[in-house]
């Protein structure tokens, strides 16, 4: 039911579309680094647009017995590299822009990382929080086979993003299966141990994160037990607040979509994770003071870590923030604005492209493991893991040391330099 488009094709509607903040946000930020490596528009322009783009309506059967329709989308931003890899999100606000602008991320950490892979990425328009499983696992099946002729183990390799997990996966990996006629594990990374998952997939992002922010730390100069503020407390921020508090860091602020709890002395995180475990929230915590997410970004810490969504630091509050440091562990948190008032400020940004790489990675060992069929242990996982972070961040603060850049240009120079010499040597066909 979908159709497939390369940028060119695109008609006004569905160019307008691409056209949102995100996606505009992620060009600009393209741009600045092809003025930093002098690139030529003939160079520049075929990077600012997906490669190649399938919208696709998910007709699902409801458990009333109604169908509904939703709307899906995947993208391949580039290829140069190797096959697609990035996520699938579910969510009311998808669109194919917010799709494309993940895309473009996903081509730039994949260059960056070393990693054989070009950007991709999908979702489906919907709440998931409104659907039964089984509802969930119709609507993912579908989407599945609408995608078939995009994806596949050497073409475009889906994971988990926003609202999808290993079941998602193992549910897209067996469709994808059924469909070929034989087992093929390596379509999807982030699946269950069980059926070729990695070890050390849910918590390598923000292993990686708090690994980041450690380096970040002695880059700018924090001595002592350097304070930290965490939005967001999924797999990802948890993972991140157990981190720093093991290397000696002092975490005082964390938050949920609902709210967030400060205490200026230290938040327990041992106690807090147990609280959270056995109350499902974090409310009611002894000793801490509640705040909002707007209070909690402009606590005065050393460290900053937005873990939730896109867009949480801009041009409204970004002079107002307290921090040192911003070490992006969601996807897109600081819009370009933001950036600029961050970098006149002296704060040090580390990009999501570098900071939260790190799941990207490990999805790069889970699909090489499927594909040898032979799996390695969660040590040297994360050995692997971390000796890959610590390589690319020495590159990525030389470099702007060196050049006199932010962190983030710093690595999107890296990342489209990378792209733009595969490009050349591959050459444009026909």
């Amino acid at each position: 039911m979908g159709t497939a488009t390369d940028s060119k094709g695109f008609g006004s509607a569905v160019a307008n579309e691409w056209e949102t903040p995100d996606f505009l946000n992620a060009q600009k930020r393209l741009d600045k680094a092809a003025e930093i490596l002098k690139l030529d528009s003939n160079t520049l322009e075929p990077m600012r647009h997906p490669k190649r783009s399938l919208s696709v309506v998910v007709p699902a059967r409801m458990d009333d017995g109604s169908v509904r329709t939703f709307m899906g989308y995947r993208v391949q931003h580039d290829l140069a590299l190797g096959p697609g890899k990035g996520g699938v999100r579910y969510h009311n606000d998808v669109t194919l822009g917010e799709v494309a602008s993940m895309a473009m991320l996903m081509t730039w950490k994949c260059s960056l990382m070393n990693l054989p892979f070009g950007g991709a990425h999908g979702g489906i328009r919907m709440d998931p929080n409104q659907l039964s499983q089984r509802e969930l696992e119709r609507i993912t099946r579908r989407y599945t086979s609408e995608i078939l002729e995009l994806i596949g183990p050497s073409q475009d390799i889906a994971g988990p993003d926003l609202n999808t997990d290993e079941q998602t996966m193992a549910w897209m990996m067996d469709t994808y299966s059924v469909n070929r006629g034989y087992t093929v594990p390596s379509v999807v990374t982030g699946k269950p141990q069980s059926i070729g998952g990695s070890l050390g997939v849910l918590q390598s992002t923000g292993y990686g994160v708090a690994l980041a922010a450690r380096r970040a730390a002695e880059y700018a100069g924090l001595t002592g037990e350097p304070t930290v503020v965490i939005q967001g407390l999924g797999h990802v921020g948890s993972a991140v607040a157990r981190n720093l508090s093991k290397a000696g860091f002092k975490v005082i602020g964390v938050s949920d979509a609902h709210g967030g709890l400060h205490n200026a002395k230290g938040l327990d995180i041992d106690a807090l994770m147990a609280h959270i475990d056995k109350n499902g929230n974090m409310y009611e915590f002894p000793s801490a003071d509640k705040v909002t997410n707007e209070e909690l970004l402009e606590l005065e810490c050393h460290i900053l870590a937005p873990c939730a969504v896109s867009n949480q630091l801009h041009a409204g509050n970004a002079d107002r923030l307290k921090c040192k440091v911003v070490v992006e562990g969601a996807n897109s948190p600081t819009t370009p604005n933001a950036d600029d008032v961050l970098d006149s400020k002296g704060v040090v940004v580390v990009p999501d492209i570098l900071a939260n790489a790190a799941g990207v990675t490990v999805g790069y060992f889970e699909w090489v493991q499927g594909l040898m069929r032979l799996f390695w242990t969660e040590e040297e996982v994360y050995s692997r893991l971390e000796g890959l972070v610590n390589n690319v961040c020495t590159r990525v603060f030389d470099r702007a040391k060196d050049k006199q850049l932010s962190l983030r240009m710093s690595a999107m120079s890296i990342a489209v330099e990378r792209i733009v010499e595969a490009r050349k040597l591959r050459g444009l066909y026909p």
